[in-house]
């Protein structure tokens, strides 16, 4: 037996156990083509980056400028709205109405253009009068126009039927009206103008027995939509 002896391991002659790697040496083209590969792929990079960030200020200012010029609806509140006769029994032949609007334009740049203006009035849902107010007008920036007018005579069609039930409802302490306001308008910005829009302003109220306009109701936003 042997023990610990060792056996020697011998190598055939000329072989190498840890061969080491073969470096390549590229040409001088190879060089110059990756330069120009990493010259063209910051360039494209950079270029890239300047459009983005050209593109992303654009966009801003043009957000910026949305924001400043963006048309608001013109507003609309009940400022007066009155029918004297309404204490007396008989007087629905003679019965009136009489109203005052307040329209304005919060736009800080742009003005709103009237082609005309018509009023209408409402009891229960039924048009019981209709006039026209205004004929085509400006309104500037930041600005309010007074809009009123009276429905009486062949403009305020009541019967007798509709007189009891307004009657009716004055004795049960109020009687409720819907005011509408129609026109076609445009926005306008210097020389540009958008295009034609059908606005309706709708206005409840209500008159207490001695026919004036209920406090709670005294300028009042009306809703207003397009269609």
């Amino acid at each position: 037996m042997y023990g610990n002896d060792h056996i020697p391991v011998h190598h055939a002659s000329g072989q190498n156990p840890n061969p080491k790697p073969v470096k390549r040496h590229h040409s001088t083209k190879y060089y110059i083509q990756r330069v120009q590969d990493s010259l063209t792929t910051r360039v494209s990079k950079m270029v890239c980056t300047v459009f983005l960030s050209l593109l992303a200020i654009i966009g801003l200012i043009i957000f910026i400028i949305w924001l400043s010029l963006r048309p608001h609806r013109p507003r609309f509140f009940i400022h007066e709205f009155t029918l004297p006769g309404l204490a007396q029994q008989s007087s629905y032949g003679n019965a009136q109405v009489t109203f005052k609007v307040n329209a304005r334009n919060s736009n800080q740049n742009i003005g709103v253009y009237y082609e005309s203006m018509d009023g209408s009035v409402y009891y229960r849902n039924q048009k019981i009068g209709s006039i026209p107010l205004l004929s085509s007008f400006y309104q500037g920036p930041k600005n309010t126009t007074e809009v009123d007018g009276v429905f009486s005579g062949t403009t305020l069609t009541i019967s007798s039927q509709g007189w009891s039930e307004i009657q009716n409802d004055r004795d049960d302490g109020s009687v409720m009206f819907s005011l509408e306001l129609t026109s076609v308008i445009k926005f306008k910005i210097s020389t540009w103008g958008s295009k034609r829009h059908k606005m309706h302003a709708n206005c409840d109220v209500a008159v207490g027995p001695d026919g004036s306009l209920l406090h709670i109701y005294k300028d009042k936003k009306c809703p207003v939509y397009f269609d």
